[in-house]
């Protein structure tokens, strides 16, 4: 006898109890943009409802990821002061060292990750050292180690390595190690395409490239051998998550690297796709709350255990 499958009519609460993907405010990552100053609150034109906070006024934003629950921040620092070597991305008393100091004293139980690169601090916009006109890669390593563990030092849960330079989460692990911060982890950005979904971020961290690209050292989006590749090298070398970054247009890659490693995998639904959602919603061609959701929904069924999502506080609020 054929069995016809049938989709049943359900209420709501069996919809909910078998529902084979569920999310949690814990996934939930929230990246927030310090930049010096004081009394500082201001607009991000490129990501409407997104703001930079001056360290004093980080608190207004923190006490709503403590409230509702998600799992952590991660902070980018946008300095006053650039040079050709990033020097205020290791300042002790630096804008990114100042806001990890003022999240962990004023909210300790949240979760305080700090982006490690050099983009957002060097005078030339790359993410490295540069030499002969192009990013040195092993220069760099020392640099970043340095970066760590000033964050670490100043109070950071975990170190997130954005910079794509080979061996760097050797470097750091060694470093925070060689400094007595063995029980700082860090999550590295693993696998990070060379994408243009990342121009709001630019925009909004006054992080683009003063000449060329980062094609050189980020990922060809052509590539997802390469991703395992690189998911697996940054494990060996001690990394204990690992970021694919982009989120949407990469799910099939997250889904390859997640089966295929064993330490948490995240996701970012980075800059782009949030500034594409909004901008729709704003046109009223789209429910954003509902789009965010199924957009959360689809990088979590992919395999992400944490999704980094500008979404994540509306997503916290209004989903669970």
């Amino acid at each position: 006898m054929l069995i016809r499958p049938r989709r049943l009519r359900r209420t709501q609460a069996i919809r909910d109890m078998v529902r084979e993907t569920r999310l949690a405010p814990s996934m939930f990552i929230y990246p927030v943009f310090v930049r010096e100053g004081k009394n500082i609150i201001e607009d991000i034109p490129a990501m409407p409802g997104q703001k930079r906070y001056s360290p004093d006024k980080l608190p207004y934003i923190l006490e709503q990821a403590a409230k509702k629950k998600i799992g952590g921040v991660l902070l980018f620092g946008i300095p006053e002061h650039k040079d050709e070597c990033g020097s205020s991305a290791w300042d002790e008393n630096g804008v990114i060292q100042q806001a990890i100091k003022i999240s962990k004293k004023e909210f300790p139980a949240l979760t305080v990750i700090g982006d490690v690169c050099l983009c957002e601090y060097t005078s030339h916009g790359h993410c490295g050292l540069i030499k002969n006109n192009s990013v040195d890669n092993d220069s760099t390593l020392e640099i970043l180690s340095r970066v760590a563990v000033s964050q670490a030092s100043a109070g950071a849960d975990i170190v997130a390595p954005s910079d794509m330079m080979d061996g760097h989460t050797l470097a750091i692990r060694e470093a925070l190690d060689a400094n007595n911060f063995q029980d700082t982890l860090i999550c590295s950005y693993a696998v990070k395409y060379a994408s243009a979904f990342y121009g709001p971020f630019r925009e909004a961290a006054g992080s683009a490239p003063a000449f060329g690209d980062r094609k050189a050292y980020q990922m060809d989006p052509g590539n997802i051998r390469e991703a395992v590749k690189e998911a697996q090298l940054d494990i060996q070398e001690g990394a204990d998550l690992i970021i694919v970054k982009p989120g949407l247009p990469y799910l099939d890659v997250l889904k390859t690297v997640k089966e295929s490693v064993y330490v948490p995998v995240a996701s970012y639904s980075v800059s782009g796709e949030y500034s594409m959602i909004k901008a729709a919603a704003q046109m009223g061609w789209l429910d954003e709350k509902k789009v965010a959701l199924e957009a959360a929904i689809s990088i979590a069924r992919a395999g992400a255990d944490i999704i980094i999502s500008y979404f994540a506080l509306d997503l916290a609020g209004e989903f669970y």
